[in-house]
């Protein structure tokens, strides 16, 4: 009898056992089940937030772009709302009408033609007050001039590379798909009015005898590879950067757009074709510009050793260097009012006068003291003159307070 009582008490207690590891199986699930609601709740909330943010920004350019009286929407969208897109950038860009008082060309002309000269000679490359136009041979000398110009290098050259070529296209140019890789995040979307002609960094003087179509598939990722598109009438600049031709299409690593007719720089923090975030086109030096006795605008040149840091019109910097004696990107750079340039060729002199007025941006890491030319053959050789100005020649301006 004892016995029976005590098997009984020994199943009653280990039922009592299961109930309790079924009330505690049953309390962890319901609590697993709403900390997992909880969390489905929380990134529900944040996805909400984040939609809310994208569409009032979607808004905000959508409204800048009407309060702009921009026209009709161009056939390029930027970027598009949506997983993916780029938010807080310049969502949509207008296709402004043709301006009838600018020379206009009705099929694609390069930057080495007479033709090409007479349009872009008429070409407003951003307002008058840009600081692209700007005359800083007034400017005060930085205190830390003479350090950064050290840094560059006093008894180095002044060079020249004959690089940045460019197309005109015509208003009812065809727009096309470009696809962009590595800087896709801190790009323009397409389409682009990119014609078979555009001209790829270099050509023709640095690829002698090569035709352009071949130049255009040199798949060559240690090249910068620029591809330059202006639409004239529109007033409108593409640029492209490790630009190649491939069978089913172009591709670039970095596609920038610009309204030439605006001061529109790019959003802060951000790329563009060049390390600076500054464009391409309105810091070339052009055959009609040497022609006319002066490069009226400011250059851009490479230095060897940047800072980590930007001054406007720069948006970008591309150093891990916080040495201040080193030039930031978008420093400006003037050559010396006091420096003699009446034994120059008429060429050179044009360079030499605009840098006195203008001054240079310093917009890319490369080979020290480098201004960017177009390689037009009509443009003598300028390297033997050019080498005659040293570092030692220039001066860190500032702008007056």
């Amino acid at each position: 009898m004892l016995k029976n009582q005590f098997e009984k008490s020994i199943e009653v207690l280990c039922r009592h056992d299961r109930v309790w590891s079924l009330l505690a199986v049953g309390a962890f699930a319901a609590l697993a089940l709403s900390l997992v609601a909880g969390a489905a709740r929380i990134l529900a909330v944040n996805k909400s937030r984040q939609n809310l943010v994208a569409d009032e920004r979607w808004a905000q350019e959508q409204r800048r772009v009407r309060e702009n009286g921009e026209g009709h929407a161009r056939e390029q969208l930027a970027h598009a709302k949506g997983a993916g897109a780029r938010v807080g950038s310049i969502a949509e860009k207008a296709n402004p009408e043709v301006d009838e008082a600018i020379p206009s060309c009705s099929k694609p002309l390069l930057f080495n033609t007479e033709e090409a000269d007479r349009i872009v000679e008429s070409l407003q490359v951003f307002p008058p007050d840009n600081p692209w136009k700007e005359d800083v041979s007034q400017w005060p000398v930085s205190p830390d001039s003479q350090a950064m110009i050290a840094s560059i290098g006093l008894d180095k050259p002044l060079r020249y590379n004959p690089d940045m070529g460019f197309v005109l296209v015509p208003p009812n140019q065809k727009m096309v798909d470009v696809k962009i890789g590595a800087y896709a995040d801190e790009s323009d979307g397409g389409p682009f009015p990119v014609p078979e002609s555009i001209p790829i960094e270099g050509w023709p003087i640095e690829y002698p005898g090569k035709k352009l179509e071949e130049v255009q598939r040199v798949d060559d990722p240690k090249a910068d590879r620029h591809g330059i598109v202006v639409d004239p009438s529109r007033g409108m600049l593409y640029e492209f950067a490790r630009m190649v031709r491939t069978d089913t299409g172009w591709v670039a690593s970095q596609a920038s757009v610009f309204d030439l007719r605006r001061n529109s720089p790019r959003p802060e923090g951000w790329t563009s074709t060049d390390a600076a975030g500054m464009p391409l086109f309105p810091a070339i030096i052009r055959y009609d510009e040497l022609k006319r006795g002066i490069v009226s605008h400011a250059m851009r040149v490479t230095v060897r050793k940047t800072r980590k840091e930007f001054v406007y019109p720069a948006r970008h910097y591309a150093s891990r260097s916080q040495d201040p004696r080193l030039p930031r990107m978008g420093e400006r750079l003037r050559l010396r009012q006091d420096y003699d340039i009446s034994t120059f060729s008429p060429q050179v002199q044009a360079i030499l006068k605009g840098l006195k007025k203008h001054g240079m941006f310093v917009a890319d890491n490369g080979i020290e003291w480098a201004i960017s030319v177009t390689p037009d053959l009509r443009i003598g050789n300028l390297h033997e003159e050019l080498r005659k100005v040293k570092g030692s020649a220039f001066e860190v301006v500032q702008k007056k307070r």
